[in-house]
């Protein structure tokens, strides 16, 4: 089937998490599609964080429960596997994300494998299409090796993108070494890449209470809504038009659409379903999207924002992509694990991209330039500081050489980095981002705040999922099992089709047209 021919989009009502009723609908909704998984059947959700602080911000273990029920329901014949796997936000175990998000128990019941991707062999993917960052990129083996590809995301905003719905949640198919590579201004581009990866065959979101504002910490917003589909552009344009938002001002979207990856106007999208796209619209008009520019975001605060252009300013007057967003999903994380962070924050100036204003730090207030392209020339606190930007050019980036960074050295890195600054006005933090973790670590040691991942209620949880990781690949490199392996194996579709190919994996543009 051609994507662009009238794809459907199901809108379900659902009360709560009750995993026999979303077992019931999801069914429903396979078989209204005409859907039946076979062979390697995998589900990746949005486990991007978990536990208590964060509950609204991943897929609920109860809706892939359900899901996975519903799977083994219309399943043509015995599977070869039934798995969900994922790998969640950067330097966290995927383990620790799966155990706060209670999916081993869940797991257990469903008799699903659980596969943390950051754990097993990465697949070089090439590209050939034109408008690529890059001419590969590398995925998880069991993605690459998936018949039956299940996207099972949370109904979220997301500081960086404006939404994350369905094609944003592929930012979870790759393990930190190479999803870091382009987060920056141009991750809308790099998010529309992914998708020549592998196109699911089925798509169910988790909208009955989505995420709005932001994207670790959401403010929860009831929908009552299961949204299923076939296609990941016409899925992610109605569920914008619920919310109010024109999908076409959404980059990765109208990326992915202009490549043909799928329709967004409505008359090209088959809605059915329980609720009608008018009544979801009513459920959704106060939803707040992401979005929100890093000087506005900090007004009232203790912090002071300044950004500047990223390189590439030609495309873009501010880096959504990057280190702005990440200080503003930090500072929302502290605030839940230190109730009082805003008023413990000193008077704070931070300084993003080629700034060109004035900086108005009093002396005494610590004044930081975060991330490799931060640039600025003026004098503050009476002295002359000039910074430059040190930014490398993704050219330069080779993925085969990308390298995992540790938390711990992380952790150790910038809080002496921070210690042995004192008494200085100005610091510099390098990266491409500064990623959410480093940011966390900065303001912690700056404001004095708690610090989360010292917190005794989450200390050992982690330290469990990161030797129990760490040990994992250990073993792997010890027995011989490659970690990385360069070439393709991809079995399902690397362009916008709904049946996968056999074989290996051949470049979207390479092929003659689908249908």
């Amino acid at each position: 089937m051609h994507p662009t021919q009238h794809p459907r989009v199901i809108l379900r009502h659902c009360d709560g998490y009750d995993p026999a009723r979303i077992r019931t609908i999801v069914r429903e909704g396979l078989e209204e599609l005409g859907l039946r998984p076979r062979g390697r059947t995998l589900l990746k959700p949005n486990i991007v964080a978990s536990g208590p602080l964060f509950e609204h911000a991943f897929t609920r273990s109860e809706f892939v429960e359900g899901v996975l029920g519903a799977l083994k329901d219309r399943a043509d014949g015995p599977l070869d596997e039934l798995a969900v796997g994922e790998r969640c936000g950067i330097t966290m175990p995927t383990r620790a994300a799966f155990d706060g998000a209670g999916y081993n128990p869940m797991l257990k019941r469903a008799g699903a494998k659980r596969i943390c991707f950051e754990e097993v062999p990465q697949v070089e993917i090439p590209l050939t299409h034109a408008g690529r960052l890059r001419d590969y990129l590398y995925t998880p083996e069991p993605v690459a090796r998936a018949d039956f590809f299940v996207n099972c995301p949370k109904f979220k905003a997301h500081p960086w993108t404006t939404v994350t719905f369905s094609m944003k949640n592929y930012i979870g198919i790759q393990d930190d070494r190479h999803r870091l590579i382009d987060h920056d201004h141009r991750l809308n581009e790099k998010v529309a890449d992914l998708q020549y990866i592998v196109q699911p065959q089925f798509i169910a979101i988790d909208a009955i209470i989505a995420g709005e504002g932001r994207m670790l910490t959401p403010i929860p917003y009831d929908l009552k809504l299961v949204i299923l589909g076939d296609n990941q552009v016409a899925i992610d344009a109605v569920c914008c038009r619920i919310i109010g938002i024109d999908p076409l001002s959404v980059e990765h979207i109208r990326l992915a659409h202009e490549r043909g990856f799928g329709p967004v106007a409505e008359e090209l999208i088959r809605i059915s379903g329980d609720v009608t796209l008018d009544e979801a619209r009513a459920r959704g008009a106060n939803f707040k999207s992401g979005l929100v520019r890093v000087e506005k975001y900090f007004e009232g605060t203790n912090i002071t924002a300044y950004a500047g252009p990223p390189p590439d300013a030609e495309r873009t007057d501010y880096c959504w992509g990057g280190c702005p967003g990440a200080i503003q999903e930090a500072i929302e994380v502290l605030r839940l694990f230190d109730k009082t962070a805003d008023q413990k924050m000193p008077r704070l100036h931070v300084v993003f991209g080629a700034y060109e204003g004035p900086i108005d730090a009093k002396p005494g207030e610590r004044v930081v330039f975060i991330g490799d392209c931060a640039n600025w020339q003026g004098r503050i606190g009476g002295e002359p500081v000039q910074i430059r930007s040190v930014y490398k050019d993704r050219s330069t980036k080779d993925p085969h050489q990308a390298q995992h960074d540790d938390i711990f050295a992380k952790i150790w890195t910038t809080i002496s980095k921070v210690r042995a600054a004192k008494g200085e006005q100005v610091l510099r933090f390098e990266g491409c981002p500064v990623s959410v973790a480093e940011q966390v670590l900065f303001l912690v040691e700056l404001g004095g705040l708690k610090n989360p991942y010292f917190d005794l209620s989450q200390a050992a949880k982690f330290n469990k999922a990161y030797f129990g990781w760490r040990g994992a690949t250990l073993m792997k490199r010890l027995t011989g099992t490659p970690y990385q392996r360069s070439g393709p194996c991809h079995r399902g579709a690397a362009k916008p089709e709904v049946e996968p190919l056999a074989g290996p994996v051949v470049a979207a543009s390479d092929r003659p047209p689908p249908g």
